[in-house]
């Protein structure tokens, strides 16, 4: 490697990375982000890490107090009240957003700071993947002749789904050889072609998600017309 390669490449390991407020403002309901304008404008006034902000924390108090008013207002359900609590909580939001990027860049990669502004930091902790849970074939319907169709449950988080089948053996013995096919999604019925007339089929099925593949399901079994 070059050295002004070598340089580059330190000089971005270097860079730190940036506290970033918890913005989640669109599942939050109307008290919990007026308790979040509060919170902020208590941290930023009169904080000396934060001398130079991007918004009027007169005009965010101001803000605050007529949303806090819709609130109260629109919980009679009139139309208009509601229109207006909705209009001014969006200029909260905006606000919030402007002085969260502000803090973000000015609050030097310290916790404390950021803290102090009112802000709570987003997890930079990823929630791993979990494991999937067990798909099931709720039951077979017969499809034209030679054809099963597998009704599949499916389950959150799978990719793709495998479906097997193959003739049952004698006295209900698992089957000895078994096909199979993959399909992205388990509506609708996954269709099964090419089988024996009178024949007696078992089906299982499994996913795939990030940590791979289920367990094979218990058997459901159909005689084929």
């Amino acid at each position: 490697m070059l050295d002004f390669e070598r340089k580059e490449v330190n000089d971005m390991a270097k860079i730190p990375k940036l506290i970033k407020a918890l913005l989640n403002f669109s599942n939050a309901l109307p008290e919990q982000l007026l308790n979040q304008g509060y919170a902020v404008l208590k941290g930023l006034t009169g904080n000396a890490n934060f001398t130079t902000l991007p918004i009027d924390l007169a005009l965010l108090k101001t803000t605050l107090d007529a949303y806090s008013a819709a609130i109260a207002d629109a919980r009679d359900g009139s139309k208009k009240a509601i229109a207006l609590r909705d209009r001014l909580g969006g200029d909260v939001i905006r606000m919030l957003k402007g002085l969260a990027l502000y803090v973000e860049l000015n609050c030097k990669e310290d916790m404390n700071t950021f803290l102090s502004s009112g802000f709570q930091p987003r997890s930079s902790t990823r929630t791993p993947a979990q494991p999937l849970d067990q798909p099931l074939v709720l039951y077979i319907d017969q499809g034209k002749s030679g054809e099963l169709l597998a009704l599949i449950k499916g389950v959150r988080g799978a990719r793709t789904y495998d479906v097997r089948w193959g003739p049952v053996g004698a006295d209900g013995a698992t089957p000895a050889s078994w096909s199979m096919k993959t399909a992205a999604k388990t509506k609708p019925s996954i269709s099964i072609d090419g089988l024996t007339p009178g024949t007696t089929y078992a089906i299982q099925v499994r996913a795939y998600g990030p940590l791979g593949h289920t367990e094979w399901s218990d058997s459901a079994t159909r005689m084929c017309i």
